[in-house]
């Protein structure tokens, strides 16, 4: 009797498969050429390498419109994707963004036009979905306000620059001023650049909100002076000062592309001046963080996501300006609260194998923008006295400072995502009536428990 021979799940599920899109093409993106292959009974050729020139770029659109390609999928490969998307864009095509992770190629030789094909297999099955792309305006928000955020780290590399300077010379001003960029920070070191040398002479620079006691910054303040580290200083300092006037132009192209964003966002209609924020719905804004912008990012906020997510506890003006950028004004692009979370990865990783739960750990990739966000506004809660402080410091005892970290996040996220969709303001409770809701609880879960171990020993 001969055998049958079995067919395995992966071949009937590729039996099974059907042809959705038939007239699909895949794109492999890459920086000097571009591989894209369209359906083998389409024409003779299916598979064609361009350059990555304009004039190449216009070649790509036109050889997909004589196949009659009406949806292309290309690979989110660094920034090379984006003049070719919006090109297909503009020439009437729908273009699949996709996430090369989700689109691995299978084992054997690896080739630019191997891969186009395989784009353009999985997405005529329909098996790709898009990324989350940001419309023109959130877009160019999103690009000031990444840019911001490279001032920002430049200026602090800066600032590590000038303390190794101080260092080396065995100056000791940076352990005894937090902020050597500070008002009497900035003051001893011109001071120092400008050539004095007497400790005794600083001591009229220090501010009354220095904590130090003026014997200890004198001690500070006695160093080798070597002539080579004094010019390594001068030029961190010069850089960080030029760097502070570069992120303030750039606070004001993003106040400009805000006043776009509010226009676009009201049909063309102000409601209300950028002036006028002395009303109590506008809060002046407090600059209690220097790396925050110079103008009310509070009031812009209000007005363009039409709900105050600066109510939201840790959240402070620049962590609102990045989740603008960063996810813009409609969520509900996201079905759920859940699938927003899992987006920023500040959930677990679920994966069950046999019915068991054999790892629920985070996915190992870059932080977001956003996600990032959420996470500094829940680290600035962990010492406050509200229901989220309290929530963070239950879920520090429980896993750490890490897991409390992306559990208060998670909850972060959840609150904005609730108030930016529905509409609605930030109602926290409050923490005498949390805490009572807890310790209820935690009784209920302990009788249950009692129960269980008193069933077990009769």
């Amino acid at each position: 009797m001969a055998k049958v021979k079995q067919t395995s799940s992966s071949q009937k599920k590729a039996q099974s498969l059907s042809v959705v899109n038939p007239k699909a093409a895949g794109i492999d993106i890459g920086d000097k050429i571009h591989a894209v292959a369209v359906a083998p009974d389409i024409c003779d050729d299916p598979v064609r390498t361009f350059g990555t020139m304009t004039c190449d770029l216009e070649a790509i659109a036109q050889w997909l419109k004589e196949c009659k390609v009406n949806t292309v999928a290309l690979e989110s490969t660094g920034v090379y994707w984006k003049p070719l998307f919006s090109l297909l864009v503009r020439k009437g095509f729908e273009v699949f963004l996709v996430n090369a992770r989700n689109v691995k190629n299978v084992s054997g030789r690896k080739t630019d036009e191997s891969d186009a094909s395989w784009l353009q297999r999985l997405h005529s099955y329909g098996l790709l979905s898009s990324s989350y792309l940001p419309s023109d305006e959130q877009e160019a928000l999103r690009t000031l306000v990444r840019f911001r955020k490279t001032l920002q780290t430049e200026a602090s590399r800066c600032i590590l620059r000038m303390q190794k300077s101080l260092e080396l010379m065995n100056v000791k001003l940076h352990t005894v001023i937090s902020d050597i960029v500070g008002q009497t920070g900035s003051a001893i070191v011109e001071a120092i650049l400008q050539g004095e040398r007497n400790a005794v002479n600083l001591l009229s620079l220090v501010g009354k909100r220095i904590k130090a006691s003026k014997e200890v910054i004198e001690k500070s303040l006695q160093g080798n002076w070597r002539e080579e580290h004094l010019f390594t200083l001068g030029e961190c300092f010069g850089l960080y000062k030029e760097y502070q006037r570069r992120i303030f132009v750039c606070d004001q192209k993003i106040e400009e592309q805000l006043r776009i964003y509010e226009v676009i966002r009201n049909e063309g209609v102000v409601t209300r001046s950028i002036e006028e924020t002395d009303h109590p719905q506008y809060p002046k804004p407090k600059y209690k963080c220097k790396n925050n912008p110079r103008f009310n990012v509070r009031a812009y906020l209000h007005r363009i996501l039409k709900v105050d997510v600066l109510a939201i506890y840790g959240l402070n003006d620049t962590g609102g300006l990045q989740l603008l950028a960063e996810t813009g004004t409609d969520l509900s692009k996201w079905p759920t609260e859940k699938h927003f979370v899992s987006w920023l990865n500040l959930c677990p990783n679920n994966k069950i194998s046999g019915g068991k739960l054999i790892s629920s750990r985070l996915m190992k990739k870059q932080p977001s923008v956003a996600g990032q966000a959420f996470r500094q506004a829940a680290n600035a809660v962990q010492k406050s006295d509200h229901w989220l402080g309290d929530y963070f410091r239950r879920m520090k005892a429980k896993g750490g400072n890490k897991y409390a970290i992306v559990a208060t996040a998670n909850k972060l996220a959840t609150i904005y995502y609730k108030m930016v969709r529905y509409k609605t303001e930030f109602n926290p409770p409050l923490l005498d009536q949390y805490q009572k809701r807890n310790n209820e609880l935690k009784i209920k879960r302990l009788e249950k428990r009692l129960e269980q171990l008193k069933a077990i020993v009769v």
